[in-house]
């Protein structure tokens, strides 16, 4: 099931970020994201997130700032298994135009957002 966030959902919700961060991005120092912890905890609460949840436990997420995706996060065991599909088409219902940044190390998302139809505008 979808649904918005909720300020209960921050613990599993910041869990989620740090993980999926850590094992996405291994080319970047684990303490990197340990240390923007604090400040993306403050972002998520004033953005727009969608959770995924089974059985009462979040899953995955999605979250915005207007028409730009932050991030589409999804627990390692629950991956492929089309949440990150069902997280972005809930973005895609209430905006007309989305955009995003990701790693091109990040090969796996590049083919996830690739295969959603997102283009590549700039590649760094």
């Amino acid at each position: 099931m979808i649904r918005k966030f909720s300020d209960r959902d921050i613990d599993e919700v910041m869990e989620i970020w740090l993980c999926s961060n850590m094992e996405a991005h291994a080319f970047i120092p684990a303490d990197d994201w340990k240390s923007h912890f604090d400040d993306v905890r403050e972002q998520i609460v004033q953005a727009e997130v969608y959770v995924s949840e089974r059985n009462g436990v979040v899953n995955g997420f999605i979250g915005m700032t207007g028409d730009e995706i932050a991030g589409i996060f999804v627990k390692k065991a629950e991956r492929q298994q089309g949440i990150g599909t069902e997280l972005l088409n809930t973005a895609k219902l209430y905006r007309r135009e989305l955009r995003l940044s990701v790693y091109k190390k990040n090969q796996p998302a590049v083919r996830f957002y690739e295969n959603a139809g997102f283009r590549i505008a700039a590649c760094e």
